[in-house]
């Protein structure tokens, strides 16, 4: 993915200044940067929910986002699989269930349903939780769930907008060595984070935004901020 001398507005202010970047595919990446130097308006924008004004993103298959029409920008967006901090679970309803739910609002089958949930869980390691309800999880496992959620379309890109702001350091790197794992397996990571700590332990590509700039690009770094 290809980001063209991006820049982007908000209220007449300037979120993203003349953005220009490489991330190629199979890459883990750290998104770091206080809040509001633009690291997530920059996934905003690679996931198409910011309006372009200058420049462009162009993904791996050399399309430009910012001219994609409807039908095209959701096939584009289930290529990625999306983690959040508040994961954005249902806490009355268990692990497959709340996997069920996501897949039932994208239109799978009854059939396709019960094929891909056990795959997926398997993947994280939560098929033996599929039965638990999501408030008896600890809060690895509750992440573990969102990110199979974010894995039932086969997504070449996984992206986390402080996927572990709400959890303890046990946890914190719990998820990260299972986004570790799928990227090892082919996948695109790209995190932003505060977290110092697992950025340290991690050691993978580090870019820093502060103003809505890249000051800083690390190939395999630290929390340089």
């Amino acid at each position: 993915m290809k980001f063209n001398s991006l820049s982007i507005a908000y209220n007449k202010r300037n979120i993203l200044k003349d953005i220009s970047l490489e991330i190629k595919p199979g890459e883990f990446v750290f998104f770091i940067g206080a809040s509001g130097s633009g690291k997530t308006s920059l996934i905003n924008a690679m996931l198409g929910f910011k309006k372009i004004h200058k420049g462009s993103i162009v993904d791996d298959n050399g399309n430009d986002i910012g001219k994609m029409g409807t039908r095209k920008m959701l096939q584009y967006r289930r290529k990625m699989g999306v983690i959040f901090q508040d994961f954005k679970l249902l806490a009355k309803k268990t692990v497959y269930e709340n996997v069920a739910f996501a897949m039932e609002v994208c239109g799978y089958s009854q059939k396709e349903i019960q094929k891909r949930i056990p795959e997926v869980l398997s993947q994280v390691g939560l098929l033996s939780k599929k039965d638990k309800f999501i408030e008896t999880l600890s809060g690895g496992e509750v992440q573990r769930t969102g990110i199979a959620r974010a894995l039932i379309h086969h997504p070449n890109i996984i992206i986390g907008d402080e996927p572990t702001g709400n959890l303890d350091k046990h946890n914190a790197l719990e998820v990260m060595y299972l986004l570790d794992t799928l990227n090892q397996q082919g996948k695109t990571i790209i995190i932003a984070t505060h977290d110092e700590t697992i950025v340290n332990i991690m050691q993978k590509r580090v870019i820093a935004f502060q103003d809505g700039k890249i000051i800083s690009d690390q190939e395999s770094g630290n929390y340089c901020l």
